[in-house]
């Protein structure tokens, strides 16, 4: 029987890693990856935040166990991750804290004033207090767009908008393939960090009614300083298979910014900004059977 398992902080982690064409299994104690021809290659899955799930990739339920185990996201997504189908959730939304953010999210004052302080951070400008949540989306489209156009004309290369379709990957232009492969990349980082500090991926601020909807607020705030230039300095240069090429440049930038050491800080100041505190232990809750011990996982983990 494998010893108990101690979560890493999403801090000390790798980031991402992507996998297809292949079979995830635990064999011998160790999380592998075997090839068609039963060449086994090991993955030390505690020690990254997000594992991405191509096509051709096949999951035995051990992998899953431990994955969760070890708070490792598994996300299932499509080829270059221009979709996503399904994701695990190791760690999950803790009660106190999913309160907490439903109760920033479901008040009209509390949410604005988290929607002010995302922008705050993204545009270093404090938005006026009588500007709606519509109003404050309007202007930061208009703004995404403006960037997007410097950083094409920066990069030399021809820009016709943010233009794909998920059911037709091949219909984009490279630019836009390349953006979107440098997304999901972060969406998957985002997620896992939300999960880990113990929040819901679906509960958002700026984004909402979608299953993602505060991984789409986080990864907004570090996207235009990471991923999106790299996207287009990537569609910029000649390359045999771009969406590798993204993926890598972002495991690396990823890696350059310690981005995952600033996530969860990032998160808990965003939510502060609505000046309300989280929500005490109600008296009545019953407290595990067996106590965890300490662990110097975040607090989202379940083990």
């Amino acid at each position: 029987m494998l010893p108990k398992l101690k979560p890493i902080a999403i801090k000390e982690r790798f980031s991402l890693l992507f996998l297809e064409k292949g079979e995830l299994d635990v064999v011998d104690g160790a999380f592998v990856i075997i090839d068609k021809n039963g060449v086994r290659s090991h993955i030390p899955v505690g020690g990254i935040a997000c594992l991405m799930l191509e096509p051709g990739t096949r999951v035995s339920h051990a992998a899953v166990v431990l994955a969760s185990r070890v708070g490792c996201l598994l996300i299932w997504v499509g080829e270059a991750g221009v979709r996503l189908y399904s994701a695990g959730q190791p760690g999950g939304a803790r009660a106190d804290r999913l309160l907490y953010q439903a109760k920033l999210a479901l008040d009209d004052d509390l949410r604005r004033k988290v929607v002010r302080k995302m922008y705050a951070m993204r545009f270093n400008e404090l938005l006026p207090d009588h500007y709606s949540v519509e109003q404050m989306r309007g202007m930061e489209a208009v703004r995404v767009k403006k960037m997007y156009q410097l950083f094409a004309h920066q990069y030399g290369i021809e820009w016709k908008g943010r233009n794909y379709d998920i059911g037709d990957w091949d219909s984009a232009d490279v630019q836009n393939k390349c953006l979107s492969s440098a997304t999901s990349c972060i969406y998957g980082v985002a997620e896992a960090a939300i999960l880990a500090a113990g929040y819901s991926p679906a509960v958002g601020f700026i984004h909402t009614g979608k299953p993602r909807s505060f991984v789409y607020d986080i990864a907004d705030l570090f996207k235009f300083e990471t991923v999106v230039p790299l996207a287009f300095r990537i569609a910029s240069e000649k390359h045999n298979n771009y969406e590798r090429a993204v993926r890598l440049a972002c495991r690396d930038a990823f890696r350059e910014t310690r981005l995952l050491k600033k996530i969860i800080p990032t998160i808990e100041e965003v939510l502060s900004a609505g000046g309300i505190e989280l929500p005490d232990t109600p008296e009545e809750s019953v407290p595990p059977a067996i106590p965890n011990e300490r662990s110097i996982g975040d607090v989202g983990h379940r083990t």
